[in-house]
């Protein structure tokens, strides 16, 4: 067999023989790997003896157990008058080809489920190589690593600008730039990742009152009608996306629950803080508000891991922006295959029709596997490029500003713009002097400003 990108390439002579879609299933199992959804599909159509006849033959067959364990999750009807099964446990997923989860045991059929989630609502996520390297990159660890050598008072004042600058390309990626007061709520908002408090509808009411500017806007529960993503263009094609259905939504929101208040996993923190992102914007429980409370949910799930204390968050919003055509790409993995399941009737802007011609299972069992590479490549930016970059820049600050502090007389306001322009630039604009004379403040004096400032940066260079 020969394994390209995006097919299995089998010679006849080991192909299953004939049509019968119980062998081609099990022939999958044990040559393609676990795709939950395709399977719970496929054994919706398989008949109970067929599933039955196979287990009969071979009791201790892994693969034949595994079809009957997941039978039975499909059909939710139990399989009888069989024999017990026998052999060793079989896992659903194989741990080294997939992240996987502490082991959920069923001694019926003597299958581990291990899968993220649950037998009803299952997350995949494949080991690809970018996977692998982000997982083994440890991005926690260096976090940890990293902030345990810098004074308090710096880490505070680099908290309070992930903060800030998280809430502004949160808003920003979705086009809408906040009101003063808006913007210290959402940033309020993320304090409040590091609570132990339980996710639940009310917690996420609440936290959707606050992101959402107007309050028309405003959620008081779950949404109990259909919504939709629509871009510029007119008719059914403008439709880009739907959620689950309002009777689909209420078990999906519960899984996704479940899975952010799930502080006994034993998958990595940004790996869950990723899914919790991903598969709260993909179920959009409100009508609006759900881009922002999706990333806040990354930081609330992220921030269980005591690797990331001190109030810090990762800014990935911040990293988001900056590779706003991936995130893109990560969020249609999902919602273009899922697109295809809905029948879109177009009378005009105010009257859309839709129709779900697909199985509740597309939202239920799904590859998270391209939203997770994003999710780990972000939080990995936002360490290396973001985090470092601004406690870098608080370092230079300082230094500018104590040097002019310490050579002219300046008043606060001015001694902190100039200090940061310098710091930020390594010199001052011909504008910003500019400004400066024509506040009253004399050429000499700012010259004097200036080359202390400069010669404290060279002095910092030169260590």
């Amino acid at each position: 067999m020969t394994e390209r990108a995006d097919v299995l390439l089998v010679p006849p002579a080991v192909a299953p023989d004939g049509d019968d879609p119980l062998t081609h299933l099990l022939f999958a199992f044990k040559h393609e790997g676990m795709n939950l959804q395709a399977a719970i599909l496929a054994l919706k159509k398989i008949p109970a003896q067929s599933v039955a006849l196979a287990f009969q033959r071979s009791p201790s067959s892994g693969y034949a157990r595994v079809a009957c364990y997941l039978w039975e999750i499909a059909n939710g009807q139990r399989l009888g008058d069989l024999p017990p099964a026998v052999g060793a446990y079989e896992k659903l997923f194989d741990d080294a080809s997939y992240v996987t989860d502490r082991v959920q045991r069923d001694t019926r059929w003597r299958v581990d489920f291990n899968g993220i989630g649950s037998p009803t609502y299952c997350i995949t996520v494949r080991r690809t190589p970018d996977v692998v390297a982000m997982l083994d990159a440890d991005v926690l660890g260096q976090v940890d690593k990293f902030v345990s050598g810098i004074d308090k008072a710096v880490l505070d004042r680099a908290v309070r600008w992930a903060y800030l600058s998280e809430t502004d390309n949160s808003y920003a990626i979705e086009r809408e730039k906040p009101s003063a007061s808006k913007a210290e709520a959402f940033a309020s908002l993320l304090s409040r990742a590091h609570d132990a408090e339980v996710i639940s509808e009310a917690y996420l009411v609440a936290l959707q009152n606050l992101a959402v500017s107007n309050p028309l806007d405003r959620a008081d529960g779950f949404r109990d009608e259909q919504n939709r993503l629509r871009n510029e263009m007119r008719g059914a094609l403008g439709v880009t996306y739907l959620p689950p259905s309002p009777e689909l939504l209420r078990p999906v929101m519960d899984a996704v629950m479940a899975l952010c208040n799930d502080r006994d996993s034993k998958v990595n923190a940004l790996v869950r803080g990723s899914l919790a992102s991903f598969a709260f914007v993909f179920a959009h429980p409100f009508m609006d508000g759900n881009g922002r409370l999706s990333r806040f949910l990354f930081h609330k799930v992220a921030c269980a891991d005591p690797r990331l204390a001190n109030g810090l968050v990762l800014p990935v919003s911040v990293a988001m922006k900056r590779n706003e055509r991936e995130y893109l790409a990560a969020l249609q993995s999902f919602s273009k295959p899922s697109r295809a399941f809905w029948d879109v009737t177009f009378i005009s802007d105010d009257q859309i029709y839709q129709d779900f011609r697909g199985q509740p299972e597309i939202y239920r069992y799904w590859d998270a596997t391209a939203c997770v590479e994003f999710g780990l490549r972000m939080a990995d930016e936002a360490l290396q490029r973001d985090l470092r970059q601004e406690l870098d820049f608080l370092h230079r600050f300082d230094l500018v500003y104590h040097a002019i502090n310490d050579a002219v007389d300046m008043n606060n306001n001015d001694l902190v713009l100039v200090a940061r322009t310098i710091a930020e630039t390594g010199e001052l604009s011909n504008n910003r002097t500019k400004q400066l004379i024509a506040k009253g403040h004399h050429p000499d004096l700012i010259r004097t400003a200036v080359d202390a400032a400069l010669g404290a940066l060279t002095d910092m260079d030169d260590v």
